[in-house]
């Protein structure tokens, strides 16, 4: 796995591109220079966390012949504060999931996915707390 990243500016604006050209821009704070023109370094390992748990949640479901209609997930995180570097100690993922999905199975893929088969979550749990929840079709939202 190889990612390529190219300076956009002569400030921190940095244009990062994967082995098949697809691209995301990343910048840094103001007070470094950046101009809020991509994500933030620390901002992308959300993206990353969310993603992952997203794709492996969403193949569960699939594969238990699940109909999902809508699916969006919210990843938020607290870093150290006072800290360099400031790492997260907290983070937290609620999926949000409308459909045909049978309640239990989509605990399940959750719970798969966050404690099993989602790398990210285990490489992000070595230094924070990492918990997640769900609601399913507007109902009250379920810790796992």
């Amino acid at each position: 796995m190889e990612i390529q990243l190219h300076r956009q500016n002569k400030a921190v604006h940095l244009k990062a591109i994967n082995e098949t050209g697809n691209e995301v821009h990343l910048d840094g704070a103001e007070k470094i220079g950046g101009e809020n023109l991509g994500f933030r370094p620390m901002q992308m390992l959300l993206v990353a966390l969310g993603s992952c748990s997203s794709m492996d949640v969403l193949s569960i479901l699939a594969k238990q012949k699940q109909k999902v209609d809508d699916f969006s997930v919210y990843v938020n995180g607290e870093r150290e504060q006072d800290k360099v570097p400031a790492l997260f100690t907290e983070i937290h993922v609620r999926f949000e999931v409308t459909g045909e999905v049978d309640e239990k199975k989509l605990h399940r893929a959750i719970d798969l996915s966050m404690n099993k088969y989602c790398s990210v979550t285990k490489t992000l749990e070595k230094t924070a707390t990492i918990t997640s929840s769900f609601i399913l079709n507007g109902t009250q939202e379920q810790s796992i």
